[in-house]
């Protein structure tokens, strides 16, 4: 008799999660967050909804990760040309574009607003996608300190700060549209002061 092999639980269990991700970004596109249920995402994925609640204890968890699975390289250096404004400049359109495309902002949007109501939530989603950005930009502004570009008592973690909040309170709360133009001009205003002196 010929031998059979054991069907591998570790892939079964890696294809049942991916299918469970794919359905829940791809349901939260479509219904909403308010309307996302658990249900919902098993009934999409082909699976029994007990076994989204054995890997995840809500529907937030589940997004959370879904939407941070392949995001290793998120916070890995920024370019760095010699030109703090140009470098951010680069960045941030980039940022804007992804930002404007719908299959990344019914995510991001649904799990800003869990996490206002979920401070776990919101510790998580802060470390796993925030902070990693906020620090690549501290990190390229500090270069372009240590270089003498910047002035010398300028904090890089601030200047990071001033050049990502304006962005993403604009895009959060739908304030204006996320253009490169805006871009420019914020990167530019942002830096106009704080330049190193002759």
């Amino acid at each position: 008799m010929a031998n059979k092999t054991p069907p591998d639980a570790s892939r079964r269990s890696e294809r049942s999660r991916r299918a469970i991700f794919d359905a829940a970004l791809a349901l939260v596109g479509e219904v909403g967050y308010d309307k996302l249920t658990i249900e919902g995402i098993a009934s999409r994925a082909g699976v029994g909804k007990q076994t989204i609640y054995r890997w995840w204890p809500s529907k937030a968890a589940v997004l959370l990760d879904a939407f941070t699975v392949d995001v290793d390289g998120y916070g890995e250096a920024m370019p760095d040309t010699g030109d703090l404004a140009a470098d951010l400049k680069s960045v941030l359109r980039a940022t804007a574009d992804e930002f404007n495309d719908p299959a990344f902002q019914a995510p991001y949007r649904a799990l800003a607003v869990a996490g206002a109501n979920d401070e776990e939530l919101s510790r998580t989603f802060v470390s796993r996608l925030l902070e990693p950005g906020i620090s690549a930009y501290t990190d390229r502004v500090r270069a372009a300190q240590e270089a003498g570009e910047l002035a010398p008592d300028v904090d890089p973690r601030i200047v990071a700060e001033m050049v990502l909040s304006p962005f993403s309170q604009r895009w959060l709360m739908r304030t204006g549209e996320l253009t490169h133009q805006f871009v420019d001009t914020l990167v530019d205003l942002v830096l106009r002061g704080l330049w190193a002196r002759p």
